[in-house]
């Protein structure tokens, strides 16, 4: 195998088919790919050349070609324009669990030079009206069961349901061409909402240069790792089919299938409900799929479910993923079962706020360091900063930062997070803590005391906020706490009011109430000693947790 450093000079460098250029965005010199697209309309367009084959597979029977799929776009994007007045800068959120409608809702959008809201399918009603007033959407299209969310209160706003309305849009002007809404390279494309430190999600925006920057690195890293390998760069390269469980209201669903899938050239296999290993497995060899990939619970509950030891997996060559760390038993893991795969196991690290990739560790550096996310990306840069903004030496932790084209221009309607997590110069605060060592990033802390579970993101002062409200608490302190396949679960320690009690079982259906399942804490603690706090009356989680004792007294 080539060294990676050797390809990517290669790749990178000037007449490279991936030659990087500076340019300047917002006001900062970075680093892009030269001959990229300027934008998702254009990508789609492109991909009517791979005519009939196939794009999109849904387990609901439905199929989708690359020519099928972008007239189907033109058509749900005609109807928009003409039924809803959906034009330039207009937002349409899209409510619902994935499906062939979410997708082409979303590309339609987006090819009217509109911007697509990526509402959260698993939000309650409470969660779901903040969403729509936050973005302020001018059309909805959302399905029955999560209308059925806010029905004691519907949103009053156009709605397209799914079910019932989405089909005349489908079929609105079967002939008609992609729009033609003049699109440039800044305009906001998308807005997905990731949960903030004030308890609420912020929506953070992403440009169409934002998003064409990630493609253009998943298209980069799938090619820099075949050229190590000894294929010449002027060989066709065989198409991937992936198979996706990921929702399209993350990074990990609408950028790395959804909207990679036309510009890639690969096919996705898309399940929805609930994750099933079993419909993974069947769909694996029903379908051809070559790569397994998303959040590591998953992967776990592949790798260990019985079904798998009855079947030869060697036609899964790729595999890989993020949202929460692939810890070194489950790489071990990935080894010993799918051995097929090694030689294309990667492993990303990133956020919704810089297009979800900033660094990649490949297999050859994972065995070496198993703690590691990688290097970072070419037109990536990652620093590592004290609070003061200045540069941090090599093993020494510090804030997290990364600059480059794929970072967004700010949080939707949002000024103070914009001015905490967009420093001087382009570069993202991304309050992930961790240290640069000879290059390779390591993770110390993930946005502080923010839980993982699963691959979802869970802060929690939203649901401490939430136990507060309950008149039986007096104070409360949500952790994380070790699970072997979610990563973490989440645990509330409450204080309850003197002379009152409450069960753990009343707790839970408090939080229920307002906030997603995944937040309700699987464990609780009551008790009627006050929480350990420090001078400033910040609550020692580190104490809660057993990492440390309390060095504080409280008089």
């Amino acid at each position: 195998m080539k060294p990676l450093e050797e390809v990517d000079a290669a790749l990178t460098g000037p007449g490279g088919a991936f030659e990087i250029e500076t340019a300047e965005v917002g006001g900062a010199q970075l680093q892009v790919f030269k001959h990229r697209a300027r934008n998702l309309r254009d990508i789609l367009g492109a991909s009517i050349e791979r005519g009939d084959d196939e794009l999109f597979i849904f387990d609901d029977g439905r199929r989708l070609t690359f020519a099928g799929h972008a007239q189907v776009v033109a058509s749900v994007a005609a109807g928009l324009r003409d039924e809803y007045g959906i034009g330039k800068g207009d937002r349409v959120a899209i409510l619902g669990a994935n499906s062939a409608e979410w997708i082409v809702a979303a590309w339609a959008t987006i090819s009217l030079g509109a911007i697509a809201v990526g509402m959260n399918g698993w939000w309650t009603g409470d969660e779901i009206r903040y969403g729509l007033d936050l973005s302020d959407p001018k059309l909805l299209v959302a399905d029955k069961r999560r209308l059925a969310r806010v029905a004691d209160d519907p949103p009053r706003l156009p709605t397209v349901v799914i079910e019932e309305g989405f089909e005349k849009l489908w079929n609105y002007s079967p002939d008609t061409p992609l729009p033609d809404t003049p699109v440039d390279e800044d305009d906001p494309a998308v807005i997905l909402f990731t949960s903030g430190t004030t308890g609420r999600p912020k929506g953070a925006v992403s440009t169409h240069r934002n998003l064409i920057a990630f493609l253009e690195m998943i298209e980069y890293s799938t090619v820099r790792l075949l050229v190590a390998h000894g294929m010449p760069l002027d060989t066709p390269r065989p198409k991937m089919v992936a198979i996706t469980s990921s929702p399209l209201f993350h990074v990990s669903g609408l950028q790395s299938a959804a909207l990679s899938g036309p510009h890639t050239g690969n096919k996705h296999v898309w399940t929805t409900g609930r994750f099933d290993p079993e419909k993974v497995i069947r769909l694996t060899f029903e379908e051809g799929v070559t790569r397994w990939g998303g959040i590591t619970t998953q992967l776990w509950r592949l790798l260990e479910h019985p079904e798998f030891e009855k079947h030869d997996f060697s036609q899964v060559r790729s595999i890989g993923g993020g949202g929460s760390t692939f810890s070194p038993e489950l790489q071990r893991l990935i080894r010993e079962k799918l051995p097929s795969a090694v030689d294309n196991f990667n492993v990303g690290y990133g956020m919704t706020e810089c297009g979800g990739l900033a660094t990649m560790a490949t297999g050859d550096l994972l065995l070496e360091h198993p703690d590691c996310v990688g290097r970072a990306l070419p037109t990536v840069e990652v620093a590592i900063l004290d609070d003061d903004d200045q540069p941090q030496p090599d093993g020494v932790d510090g804030n997290i930062c990364i600059r480059g084209a794929m970072v967004m221009p700010g949080y939707w309607r949002n000024p103070e997070a914009n001015q905490d997590a967009l420093r001087p110069g382009g570069w993202l605060k991304t309050g992930d803590i961790g240290q640069l060592r000879d290059g390779l990033l390591f993770l110390a802390s993930r946005k502080r005391d923010m839980i993982i579970r699963g691959g979802e993101n869970i802060y929690p002062v939203e649901i401490e906020n939430r136990l507060e409200e309950h008149p039986d608490i007096r104070e409360a302190a949500v952790i994380g706490v070790d699970h072997r396949t979610l990563g973490q679960e989440v645990k509330a320690v409450v204080v309850l009011q003197e002379g009152h009690e409450l069960e753990p079982d009343a707790v839970r259906e408090w939080v229920a109430e307002t906030l997603a399942y995944y937040k309700v804490p699987t464990h609780v603690e009551c008790r009627d000693t006050l929480l350990p706090r420090n001078a400033t009356g910040k609550v020692l989680k580190q104490v809660l947790t057993g990492e440390s004792e309390s060095i504080f007294v409280e008089e």
